[in-house]
């Protein structure tokens, strides 16, 4: 994977943030404790405050060298590239780059097949609530984004209660212990996601990615090739999610602005509506974001602001 990759475009949590070069050298020179061990160095800049852990004896790529290698598996044409020096970064931090480009990368092809099929007015048949709310009802109400402000709060709630759940489980330390692996910061494999089934109390529970362990019968070499695959998919796909949403909302994107993408007059950004006013702190929000489109139309004009600019 060549350092300039889409991952650059996700939020890098504050708990992996990039190491000043200078980190590595005062961990090297951290005074001797009286006992004769190193006293845990806690690095002081602003931006990391991550305790240093031995790397261990793990070799996946986490340097300049490696990630040039590696672009060049994946696209040799292109090559390496590394305008942000991520190569120049801490192991934890390139391990932090390559798990969130891989992340990215497949939660960004779910999205743009599921933006295509949703598009296409392809739904359940069966109902949606025991309220009599049927997926139908909810297709009917336009493209994806559409869909999901007529979703009740309540099934937005929960969608978003396992969203969080599938993160924190993707993290936890415990779950890579029990898998017989490190977390990907302190040399474990980036990408990979911690076993759920027979670890969950409920016995239908699949694995990420790989429920049916269909990567358990491949070659080492299959499976290699095919993790290279997957990286180039996910950074298309990236592309392609922004672009259909970027088409929603009257771009012209060669390519994609030809097909029957159905427009969106509101925010992707805004995970709540109206409609979702009984939850807490949401009209709040919704408030203060109505004084700051007063604001901001101000400030812009009307005709620029009504034109979705």
């Amino acid at each position: 994977m060549h350092a300039f990759s889409l991952a650059t475009l996700s939020y890098a949590p504050a708990s992996i943030p990039a190491v000043p070069a200078a980190a590595g050298a005062a961990r090297a020179a951290a005074p001797m404790m009286g006992d004769g061990t190193f006293k845990k160095y806690l690095d002081t800049s602003p931006m990391d405050l991550t305790l240093s852990k031995d790397w261990g004896d793990s070799t996946e790529t986490a340097d300049a060298a490696g990630l040039e290698k590696l672009a060049n598996e994946l696209n040799p044409v292109f090559g390496y590239f590394d305008p942000l020096n991520i190569g120049g970064e801490s192991k934890e931090t390139i391990a932090w780059y390559r798990h969130a480009v891989i992340k990215h990368g497949r939660v960004a092809m779910a999205a743009f097949v599921g933006f295509l099929v949703q598009s296409a007015g392809i739904h359940f048949p069966w109902a949606l609530t025991s309220s009599g709310v049927t997926f139908g009802d909810i297709s009917a109400a336009g493209g994806p984004k559409d869909q999901w402000d007529a979703l009740p709060s309540a099934a937005k709630v929960q969608i978003l209660c396992a969203i969080g759940f599938l993160e924190m489980w993707g993290e936890a330390t415990v779950a890579f212990e029990a898998d017989g692996t490190k977390h990907y910061v302190r040399g474990g494999k980036p990408g990979y996601y911690p076993t759920l089934k027979g670890r969950m109390p409920h016995p239908g529970v699949l694995n990420l990615f790989d429920p049916f362990g269909l990567s358990k019968k491949m070659t080492p070499e299959r499976r290699e090739k095919s993790l290279l695959a997957e990286l180039n998919n996910g950074r298309l796909a990236m592309l392609g999610i922004f672009g259909l949403v970027s088409a929603s909302k009257g771009l012209i994107v060669p390519g994609l602005d030809s097909l029957n993408i159905k427009p969106y007059a509101g925010e992707y950004m805004a995970p709540f509506v109206a409609s979702d006013s009984g939850l807490p702190f949401v009209k709040a929000m919704l408030d203060l974001r109505a004084e700051q489109v007063v604001r901001e139309a101000a400030f812009l004009g009307d005709a620029y602001f009504n034109n979705g600019a």
